[in-house]
């Protein structure tokens, strides 16, 4: 894997620092997910929308990532297939710099999320069956504004408002949201307040 030189000095080098200080997960778990940050001096962080198309999660955003196949050897060569076959992120870009987790998603898989780094300009392709567009939001974003509590879900016949984030015409809520709050909370000392799953009733009152 690459590993930038004065990675060190960078917001990128503090996240490393913050993983390395928490205990590495050993449990098995059903999925991964990769968490990539752009190396430069302001970090952008790699998310994506996925298709209408897909039964599951249809124009949600998320990390690349899906479940553990039984021939993949590590929690890693997940994350790094999946960004493979989804955004077409080749594994040499990319700088493993500590995994972290598990959390668990609403479907009741467990979830780790795998922290690396890749150019500021690779090339990526989304899969269109599975990925409707790529984007970057900077990380000082998240870190600069706390989350909103204005995102509507229709759940079991009600509504809800969920925290979230919106950056241009993208949400960033449920636990794609929550995981990267837990990262700059963990690794950073961020403090930033994200509840989950932080339903409040439209209309019941607080």
């Amino acid at each position: 894997m690459r590993r930038d030189p004065g990675v060190s000095e960078t917001v990128l080098g503090q996240l490393t620092q913050g993983l390395a200080r928490l205990q590495a997960p050993t449990s098995p778990v059903d999925a991964a997910v990769l968490m990539a940050l752009t190396r430069e001096a302001q970090p952008r962080l790699l998310l994506t929308r996925r298709s209408q198309r897909l039964s599951a999660h249809a124009g949600e955003v998320a990390f690349p990532g899906g479940k553990c196949d039984p021939g993949d050897a590590s929690v890693v060569a997940t994350a790094l297939r999946e960004s493979a076959e989804e955004v077409g992120l080749a594994a040499d870009k990319i700088d493993i710099l500590g995994q972290f987790g598990d959390f668990v998603s609403r479907a009741g898989l467990r979830v780790r999320a795998v922290v690396g780094s890749i150019p500021a300009e690779v090339r990526l392709a989304p899969n269109p069956d599975e990925i409707e567009s790529i984007f970057y939001v900077p990380l000082a974003f998240f870190l600069d504004q706390p989350p909103r509590q204005d995102h509507r879900v229709h759940f079991m016949g009600h509504d809800y408002l969920m925290p979230c984030y919106r950056y241009q015409d993208y949400v960033i809520w449920g636990l794609t949201a929550y995981m990267l709050v837990e990262l700059l909370n963990q690794s950073l000392s961020a403090g930033i307040d994200f509840p989950m799953p932080g339903l409040h009733r439209v209309g019941a009152g607080s």
